[in-house]
C-alpha cells in the first residue's frame, strides 16, 4: 500500500481545523470539525486578550466534539501573524500555512464567486488545507531566531542605504552634474570626502590642482591621481550646476552622507552579532567548510531555514525556498521548467550570492557549472541549478555531521 503523504496526514478524525485571516488590529477566526460542522467566521482582536478568547473557543469546541488536537492555518503574511503564531505554539497547536496565490485561486470554490472578504478568507484557507495544500511553518528558536532577525534587519538597512545613495545621486546632479561623469559610483571613501568638504564647484576650486591631486591620491590609496583630479578641476571650472538654492542642496548632501555612514555602522554591528550567534549553532562548522560561502551569508541562510534538521528531504527544503520546479504543459505543448518562487525570497537571494562565489574559477562547484553551460544551459538557469545543488549539499552536511570534501565519491571508492 502506498504511504500517505505528510499533507494527507495533517487532518484526522480527531483534529479540529481552525484558520485565521490576519489583520493589523483585528483577525477573523474560523473552525471546522471532522464531520463538517463549522461556525461562521468570527472577529477577535490581534492582541493578548483576543488570542485568549480565540484559544478558549477552540478548546471549548474540542471538548464539545471530543477532539484531541487542533491544527491552525494562516495565509502566509508579514509580521502581524507572528505574535499569534508564537502564542498558539506555546499552547500546543499545530501550525500550517497556505500560499496567498492558492487563496486567490480557490476563493471562487467557496461560493462560486470571486468575492473576497475577511469573513470568507478563513473558510477558503480551511478548504485549501483540507485539499492538502498546507505548507510547513518554520519558527526559528534560540540562535537561529536571532540570526533571522539580524539577517532581516541587515537586508532592510542595505535597502535603506541604497535608497540614500539614489537620493544623493539626484541631489549631486543638481549641484555638480559633471562630478557624476567622473565618479559615477558614490560609495568610495574619497568620493565621500569630496562631497562632504567640497560639494559645490566653487568650493572645489578653492583648492589648487596640486592639493586636489594629493588629496585624491591619499584617500584612494593611489587609485585616483592626476588624470581624475585634472578632469574634476576642469569640470568645476565649466560646471552647469544649479546655483539658486544651492545652500539647501548642500545641507541635504551632508545629511544624506551622515545617514549613509549610519547605515554602514549599523551593518557592521549586525554582522558582528551574526558571527557571534552563528558560532552557537552546533552544525555551523560543517557548513562553514563550504569554501566560498561567507560567514554573513551562511548566518543569513541558517536564519531563513530555522533548523536544517527540521527538513527530512531536499525537496521539502527546495519548496520552502521557492526553488522547486514546475512546468505548464498541455497536449503537444511542452512548457519550460521554472522555479516556483513561492518561498522565502531572502533565502533565494542569499543562495544566489553564494552560487556566484562557488562557481568562480577554483570554486567548489565551478566544474559542475561549466558542465551545465557546456550542455547548452543559459547562465541564469545554470546558477539556479547550482543554488539547488548547494542547498542539497548543505542538508547532507548537517545530516552526516561532517565537513565538505571535494570529489567525495571518488575518495570513497578509493578507500
Amino acid at each position: 500500500m502506498k504511504k500517505r503523504s505528510w499533507k494527507q496526514q495533517i487532518l484526522t478524525t480527531q483534529t479540529l481545523l481552525a484558520t485565521v485571516d490576519i489583520g493589523k488590529a483585528q483577525n477573523f477566526g474560523y473552525y471546522r470539525c471532522p464531520d463538517g460542522t463549522d461556525v461562521p467566521a468570527f472577529r477577535f482582536a490581534n492582541d493578548g486578550e483576543g488570542f485568549k478568547k480565540f484559544w478558549q473557543r477552540l478548546t471549548h469546541a474540542m471538548q464539545q466534539y471530543g477532539l484531541t488536537e487542533v491544527v491552525v492555518g494562516f495565509e502566509s503574511t508579514g509580521s502581524y501573524a507572528e505574535p499569534l503564531m508564537h502564542f498558539l505554539r506555546k499552547h500546543g497547536a499545530r501550525l500550517v500555512q497556505v500560499s496567498p496565490a492558492h487563496v486567490k485561486r480557490v476563493k471562487e470554490l467557496t461560493d462560486n464567486s470571486p468575492n473576497k472578504t475577511d469573513e470568507k478568507d478563513p473558510k477558503v484557507i480551511a478548504n485549501i488545507i483540507a485539499l492538502g495544500g498546507a505548507l510547513t511553518v518554520v519558527i526559528p528558536q534560540g540562535a537561529a531566531a536571532e540570526l533571522r532577525r539580524l539577517s532581516q534587519a541587515r537586508e532592510r538597512t542595505l535597502e535603506e542605504r541604497t535608497a540614500r545613495y539614489n537620493q544623493l545621486h539626484s541631489v549631486v546632479f543638481l549641484v555638480f552634474p559633471e562630478f557624476l561623469e567622473i565618479f559615477p559610483k558614490l560609495d568610495r571613501k574619497s568620493v565621500h570626502d569630496l562631497l562632504e568638504n567640497y560639494p559645490t564647484p566653487a568650493q572645489l576650486l578653492g583648492l589648487t590642482l596640486e592639493e586636489l591631486t594629493q588629496r585624491l591620491r591619499r584617500l584612494s590609496r593611489g587609485r585616483w591621481q592626476g588624470p581624475q583630479a585634472e578632469a574634476l578641476y576642469s569640470a568645476a571650472q565649466n560646471s552647469v550646476g544649479v546655483f539658486e538654492g544651492q545652500h539647501s542642496l548642500v545641507l541635504e548632501i551632508q545629511h544624506l552622507l551622515r545617514q549613509i555612514d549610519g547605515c554602514d555602522e549599523t551593518i557592521m554591528t549586525l554582522e558582528t552579532h551574526m558571527r557571534t550567534h552563528l558560532a552557537q549553532i552546533p552544525y555551523s562548522r560543517f557548513l562553514q567548510s563550504l569554501r566560498g560561502i561567507g560567514t554573513v551569508t551562511l548566518a543569513g541562510l541558517i536564519g531563513e531555514v530555522g533548523d536544517f534538521n527540521n527538513f527530512k528531504t531536499v525537496d521539502e527544503l527546495l519548496k520552502y525556498a521557492g526553488l522547486n520546479l514546475y512546468e505548464i504543459s498541455s497536449g503537444e505543448h511542452k512548457g519550460q521548467r521554472r522555479i516556483s518562487k513561492r518561498g522565502r525570497s531572502l533565502m533565494r537571494k542569499l543562495l544566489y550570492l553564494a552560487a556566484l562565489n562557488v562557481v568562480r574559477q577554483g570554486g567548489i562547484l565551478h566544474a559542475r557549472y561549466q558542465s551545465y553551460l557546456a550542455h547548452g544551459m543559459v547562465k541564469l538557469k545554470a546558477l539556479i541549478a547550482i543554488c539547488r545543488k548547494l542547498l542539497g549539499i548543505m542538508l547532507a552536511l548537517v545530516r552526516t555531521q561532517c565537513e565538505y570534501r571535494a570529489n567525495y565519491h571518488a575518495v570513497v571508492q578509493l578507500t
